[in-house]
């Protein structure tokens, strides 16, 4: 048996310890002990019923975890006991571009995830941990920091130089800060919060915008690049911040779209992105092997995620009200 935290119903009243029977590791299997998870977005929306209404229940929700291998099944030769592993995402999303069956598979919904003692994940569905990070740390990287580096590395190809938007302090903006400074880049952060953009320029970003005193920002953004607009910009408000978006964003320049935090639906003037071959592009997280490169990346330039909050294992009703709240300036974690 294995202790774990599942949703029986939807609604933060829904989470309940329970336990789960797990068997050893079957064929090309792996048991993983696991040391932290990381909250996302789309884990509180799972859990509201807003994200798949028609999830079965009851599910072991979150979808980013890290931990130890403890045991593996028939004919695993990649992993071995004592080995530190992330779960991947996308289960069957192994490389190359995404298609239809790459969402079929997704940990925390429709598969259970991770917010377990113990879980069982196809030795294909792991990637190793790195060396330089903590469990609480690597578990923040499978879904924001994946996302971000797909944004701005696998699709944005970033260079030395450009220059990067970013709306919000979140994980998946944080990431894209710290990701586009490894790469020479500058940052620009739009925030409510003129305390977390003093805290994301002590991260590196070289200019902050407060949205609440500045509604166009896309014009100030505009102003801050000498009237060239931005390279790329890493796009999480979704509908209410959209059109901010293209008019900060330079000709032929790129919009990852990655997030619905101010909506999913949205009038758009398109006559800015034609006349100005602006690339709309949107992104469902990534793939194991982005996760591979991103791990290796982390080692190479000492890249440390940023942990709002870490509370202890047993307090999940705390962790998802503390993500719901918006207050987070970074990842919320819960760790052993």
């Amino acid at each position: 048996m294995t202790q774990v935290v599942q949703l029986e119903k939807f609604g933060l009243d829904g989470l309940r310890p329970a336990q789960r029977s797990l068997a050893d590791p079957g064929p090309g299997q792996v048991r993983v002990r696991v040391g932290a998870v990381s909250l996302n977005y789309r884990d509180l929306m799972m859990v509201l019923g807003l994200y798949n209404p028609r999830q079965a229940l009851p599910l072991i929700p979150c979808s980013d975890g890290a931990g130890t291998v403890v045991a593996v099944g028939a004919g695993v030769t990649a992993w071995r006991p004592g080995d530190r592993v992330m779960g991947v995402f996308a289960q069957d999303w192994l490389d190359g571009e995404v298609d239809s069956r790459c969402g079929r598979r997704t940990l925390g919904g429709p598969l259970d995830g991770m917010l377990a003692e113990e879980v069982i994940l196809p030795d294909t569905g792991l990637v190793r941990s790195p060396d330089s990070l903590t469990d609480a740390q690597a578990a923040c990287l499978p879904c924001a920091g994946v996302t971000a580096w797909h944004a701005l590395v696998a699709q944005g190809g970033i260079q030395s130089g450009d220059t990067v938007l970013v709306i919000g302090t979140g994980g998946v903006s944080l990431f894209a800060l710290q990701i586009a400074r490894a790469h020479g880049a500058q940052v620009i952060v739009v925030s409510r919060s003129e305390e977390k953009l003093a805290r994301a320029k002590a991260l590196g970003a070289f200019a902050g915008i407060h949205s609440g005193t500045t509604p166009a920002w896309g014009k100030a953004v505009q102003a801050l690049t000498g009237g060239r607009g931005v390279d790329q910009v890493v796009e999480v408000g979704g509908a209410g911040t959209l059109a901010q978006s293209i008019e900060a964003v330079r000709p032929g320049g790129r919009i990852a779209i990655i997030g619905v935090l101010s909506g999913v639906s949205s009038q758009i003037d398109l006559r800015r992105v034609l006349m100005r071959s602006v690339r709309l592009q949107g992104l469902f997280v990534g793939s194991r092997r982005m996760l591979e490169d991103l791990g290796r990346a982390v080692d190479a330039t000492a890249l440390v995620p940023v942990i709002d909050q870490m509370l202890p294992w047993d307090a999940v009703r705390p962790a998802f009200e503390h993500l719901a709240s918006g207050n987070q300036f970074g990842k919320v974690v819960l760790a052993r």
